[in-house]
């Protein structure tokens, strides 16, 4: 009886390729055969599951994302059953900073994916067509903080989640860098939200 495949876990052993050569030397000169070695499997193998080059990266950074929501949604989880919408959002931020060594790793592999995104037409127009989701995420939940009284009225939710995020992102890239620690990145979003949650201007 021939054996049965898993194909989900297959399509990950190739991601988990991808990710590995992406934080040794980037992803701007990877080819399927460098991943198809690095996964230990045939290249006609790794285009049967994913085709082309491009759709190669893209379907890691697919695994990537849902890893990192998953993970993400238990962090929050674990905030309990009524956290307040501060430490909602602080929680959302807080994924996007290299905490610890799986957020270091995965943000090592995001930053890899950042020169492709900027030089290559076709992963530039599939970044450039992504929905907002973590702005999205972070303006609906001030926006809830609002109704509840734990935002003031003045603030523009909108304008405040991209810069919060923005600004985590910008954070991640320092603490990568080693010009800011963990801890300081930490106390800078703890600053900007104390801004956010202050009391009421009216």
């Amino acid at each position: 009886m021939p054996r049965q495949v898993d194909h989900d876990l297959r399509r990950r052993q190739i991601a988990q390729a991808v990710w590995r050569l992406a934080t040794r030397g980037g992803l701007e000169h990877v080819t399927l055969r460098q991943v198809a070695t690095e996964a230990e499997v045939s290249a006609r193998l790794l285009q049967y599951y994913f085709g082309t080059r491009d759709r190669l990266l893209l379907g890691a950074l697919e695994i990537l994302n849902a890893d990192a929501e998953q993970r993400a949604g238990q962090r929050l989880a674990e905030l309990g059953e009524a956290p307040g919408m501060r430490a909602l959002v602080r929680g959302v931020l807080w994924e996007l900073l290299p905490l610890d060594e799986e957020r270091r790793t995965r943000h090592l592999v995001y930053a890899a994916y950042f020169i492709p995104f900027v030089t290559d037409p076709a992963l530039a127009s599939a970044a450039r067509d992504s929905p907002r989701a973590l702005e999205d995420l972070v303006s609906g939940l001030l926006d809830q903080g609002r109704q509840s009284g734990e935002v003031p009225p003045e603030v523009d939710t909108e304008a405040e989640s991209a810069f919060l995020v923005a600004g985590a992102i910008g954070l991640q890239t320092s603490v990568l860098l080693g010009q800011h620690s963990p801890e300081q990145a930490v106390e800078l979003i703890e600053h900007r939200l104390d801004g956010v949650f202050a009391p009421s201007l009216g």
